[in-house]
């Protein structure tokens, strides 16, 4: 790999980060539309929150299989496949007029979404020198993030205007343009258009899954993943718009507006993110920790704030939120080093399993509080929401847990291995010593 990546080396990476936005845009598309969604097809709180568990249930469930076939068949199929198949849901959805048929076009978004973005990012060291893809990773996943613009802002203005199936046609569309793309520009390798793996027996499925899961490494990147990524998905994907629409007593536009900081926030953190995972990689534990305390708190500010938060209380909770992102793709970063390259997409697989699972999970608990207190009417106010959502303390306490347990483990194994995790404080000294000398030279 050069030192200096070429212009078709960028164009293969703007076409895979489109398709990670539009697939973004799809895995968000119901959150903008979820009251809509409740009066569409006539059903509760619990109802709806189905649907997105549901989703994220069939993306978590194919994490594993999608790494397993990513490692067989490359990243340009699965990109292509994927995208027509949620292009397919969303179409689907468009036309909905029952409860069945939205869940089965759910079901589709999350299968097409499962297979997108770790297929992106397996383009990344493939194109790019080791140095970059760490920060290149954080930003394939942040720009990403636009995708919750599009479906917070155009998507919903759309939906207001022009109506349900007139706004999730219009998805479709954006998803079948993106795949046209996709199969004009994209290459699995500088080498091959289209990279093929060796045949995936079950022998190798049982040893991958295994050998991935086995290291503390893997571990530690999931509980990483489960734990900051679950806030931000939970509220991008379904509960944020009724949250604030419904509980805080927000307008359309305003609340389009914070999803908005929400997404810019992870776009600007996500390269300073990516630089601190550079430099500090035995450090990266604690830039997790950092962002689960910033969600805590946030949170706990909001739910203790009597009545109403005001606006600057809210730009402050998603802000936080924000940092989430960044701060799960870490996870994918442990992954990388702690696993060989015959197993990375299995691996990332296991990963990307572990902030979905929460989300799916906090998503469900959300909804039936929220029935349990209305009785399953739509009428929510702020004191339904505050207890609703103060479950999410109980999966952030259980990912910690899971984060300390395994990083333990992890540094066990670095130890039996010889790499040798030194004091953040003696790192840092050194690198002032570093740096005096080399001003000292440069005067002289």
């Amino acid at each position: 790999m050069a030192l200096r990546p070429g212009a078709r080396a960028w164009v293969v990476w703007a076409v895979g980060l489109a398709a990670y936005i539009t697939a973004v845009l799809n895995r968000t598309s119901l959150g903008v539309a979820g009251l809509d969604a409740q009066s569409r097809f006539h059903v509760g709180a619990g109802a709806l929150a189905s649907f997105a568990v549901l989703q994220l249930l069939v993306y978590a469930g194919l994490q594993v299989p999608v790494g397993l076939l990513l490692d067989r068949f490359g990243s340009l199929r699965l990109v292509v496949a994927g995208g027509l198949i949620m292009a397919s849901g969303q179409v689907l959805l468009a036309v909905a007029g029952g409860v069945e048929t939205a869940v089965i076009a759910r079901v589709l978004v999350g299968a097409g979404d499962a297979m997108t973005f770790i297929s992106v990012l397996r383009l990344v060291p493939h194109w790019f020198p080791g140095r970059r893809v760490p920060v290149l990773t954080q930003l394939t996943a942040l720009m990403g993030q636009a995708g919750q613009v599009l479906s917070a802002v155009p998507l919903a203005a759309l939906l207001a205007t022009r109506g349900w199936t007139t706004a999730f046609f219009g998805a479709a569309g954006v998803g079948v343009f993106v795949v046209l793309a996709a199969v004009a520009a994209l290459r699995d390798t500088p080498e091959r258009r289209i990279s093929r793996g060796p045949a995936v027996t079950l022998r190798q499925v049982a040893r991958d899954v295994t050998g991935a899961w086995r290291h503390p490494g893997t571990r530690l990147g999931l509980w990483s993943h489960f734990t900051t990524q679950f806030c931000g998905t939970v509220f991008a994907l379904i509960w944020g718009f009724p949250f604030l629409i419904a509980g805080e007593g927000l307008s359309r536009g305003e609340a389009s507006a914070l999803l908005t900081v929400f997404v810019l926030v992870g776009m600007a953190t996500g390269p300073v993110m990516g630089i601190l995972v550079q430099r500090y990689p035995l450090r990266r534990s604690w830039l997790v920790l950092g962002v689960v305390g910033a969600n805590a708190a946030a949170w706990a500010l909001v739910i203790a704030w009597p009545g109403h938060a005001p606006i600057p209380v809210l730009v402050l909770l998603v802000a936080a939120l924000g940092v989430g992102g960044p701060g799960s793709v870490i996870g994918f970063d442990y992954a990388r080093t702690f696993n060989p390259p015959n197993r990375l997409g299995t691996a990332t697989g296991v990963v990307n399993v572990g902030g979905f699972f929460a989300s799916l999970v906090t998503i469900e608990l959300i909804g039936l509080i929220l029935d349990a207190r209305t009785g399953g009417r739509a009428d929510y106010d702020i004191h339904d929401f505050k207890i609703a959502m103060s479950v999410q303390f109980l999966v952030m306490a259980v990912g910690v847990i899971g984060i300390l347990r395994s990083r333990s483990l992890a540094r066990r194994r670095m130890a039996e291995e010889g790499v040798v995790v030194r004091p953040l404080r003696e790192i840092l000294a050194e690198r002032r010593v570093l740096t005096r000398t080399r001003a000292v030279k440069a005067k002289t």
